[in-house]
């Protein structure tokens, strides 16, 4: 038995007796943490249009676009999104917060463009 197997039989032995370290997803989906940066929430009655969030927002992901007289809506591109929450910081009237939404994933590209 080369020096390998012997030091990891004896790990191998003692997982087969442990409880996993993962969990079953999605069966058992965990709750997201309090503090975590997910799909963004824009109150368009907050917005006034200034676009600090566009200017600030370092992949380019998000847009904001007028859709009447001081109304707005934002578009968010979550394939260009690192959710690094840039844009909820910068936001002078907390229009955008980040939400606990993180299980993003879509089939085809043209779904990750969606309103906000």
């Amino acid at each position: 038995m080369s020096k390998v197997t012997g030091k990891i039989l004896p790990e191998a032995l003692k997982s087969l007796f442990q409880k996993p370290a993962t969990i079953s997803w999605p069966r058992h989906k965990e709750d997201a943490l309090s503090d975590i940066r997910g799909k963004l929430i824009f109150d368009s009655a907050k917005c006034v249009g200034c676009k600090l969030c566009v200017k600030d927002c370092p992949t380019g992901a998000i847009d904001i676009q007028k859709t009447g007289e001081k109304q707005f809506k934002a578009i968010l591109q979550k394939d260009h999104c690192v959710f690094c929450g840039q844009c909820a910081d910068s936001c002078n009237k907390d229009a955008l917060i980040c939400g606990p939404d993180f299980e993003l994933a879509e089939l085809s590209r043209k779904e990750m463009e969606t309103d906000i």
